[in-house]
């Protein structure tokens, strides 16, 4: 077995399969977009006879549910691809794209798909941490569909309350704000307005060891601080502003006065002068107690000790998160 690494930023890597055009990328994403989006994979993906897609199903910010076609792309892709896709996701929003099955991410990832022309085969699983719970064998959106059904079942927490403060302690394998950024993107959906989620990572020391100069520059924000700024952040690719909207979570941009929905703190080795400067909040993590927040539902706030895996979502769901023509849950 040989492995090898995508270089998505390597032109001779890569090969073009097609296009998407505007007019379908516009009813597809229900009007949100309306430009072509150029498909382009790793090359090594058409010179194979048969190409088996391997991997887990768990809620995902951009896309719905991870898997799937989305192996192909954004994973194997060029950056066209991989950053509509991602500021796609970022546009609809995180609450209203994670957990939910029928996204226009999704979407348009299995147009992209349907230009391959190789044998594709799924093999999915489900896990609930370490836990193996299912796994599904065959055409690649017949098996990540099934799979995607018993993430949904086992892989999101119905909680009856939202809390005004959560700490979401992020293991050990979440190495920069980049990855942990997974802790506000689960817990997200039961923050209450105006409260407050602490990614608490006192191992932590970069926002992102690849794409930390561009984050700088461009800071955590809602998505509306970018959107009604396009010409500003024109520079900044759509995969980076999407990772800050997300991390920001929802809120407003109206006048020149940003409001984003909850405060996002990091407790990390990350300097309360950096994370001023890229627009989120601190705390020192060496003053905070785990055991300080456990058991505390009642009075409003909640502790998840390995947050990143399992998606919170309220019983009553607010419309924020739910995506288009859902009923509540």
């Amino acid at each position: 077995m040989e492995v090898y690494n995508h270089r998505w930023d390597h032109a001779q890597q890569l090969v073009t399969l097609g296009a998407i055009g505007a007019e379908k990328i516009a009813e597809v994403t229900g009007g949100l977009m309306r430009e072509e989006v150029v498909v382009r994979l790793n090359k090594m993906v058409t010179e194979h006879d048969l190409v088996i897609i391997c991997g887990p199903v768990f809620p995902h910010e951009v896309v719905g549910f991870s898997g799937g076609n989305k192996y192909f792309f954004p994973g194997v892709a060029a950056p066209e691809i991989i950053n509509f896709t991602h500021w796609l996701g970022a546009v609809v929003t995180s609450p209203r794209t994670i957990g939910h099955k029928h996204t226009a991410t999704r979407k348009v990832i299995d147009m992209a798909a349907g230009l391959l022309k190789v044998q594709r085969a799924g093999c999915t699983f489900v896990m609930r941490q370490k836990e193996l719970k299912g796994v599904y064998f065959g055409k690649i959106e017949e098996a990540w569909s099934e799979a995607a059904d018993l993430s949904g079942r086992i892989n999101i927490c119905y909680e009856e309350r939202a809390y005004e403060t959560v700490l979401a302690r992020a293991p050990e394998m979440y190495e920069d704000i980049w990855t942990a950024g997974k802790c506000m993107y689960k817990l997200e959906p039961v923050v209450a307005d105006g409260g407050r989620l602490i990614i608490y990572a006192p191992h932590i020391e970069e926002v992102s060891y690849t794409h930390g100069k561009l984050i700088e520059k461009a800071g955590y924000h809602v998505r509306d601080y970018f959107l009604k700024q396009a010409d500003k952040f024109a520079d900044i690719p759509g995969g980076i502003k999407a990772h800050c909207t997300h991390v920001k979570g929802i809120g407003s941009f109206e006048d020149g006065v940003e409001r984003p929905r909850v405060n996002v703190v990091l407790a990390t080795k990350i300097s309360p002068e950096r994370c001023k400067r890229i627009n989120l909040g601190y705390m020192n993590p060496d003053e905070i107690n785990p055991a300080d927040y456990q058991g505390r539902e009642d009075e409003g706030i909640l502790y998840v000790p390995k947050a990143g895996e399992i998606l919170y979502r309220l019983k009553d769901a607010p419309s924020w998160q739910k995506a288009s023509g859902e009923r509540a849950c």
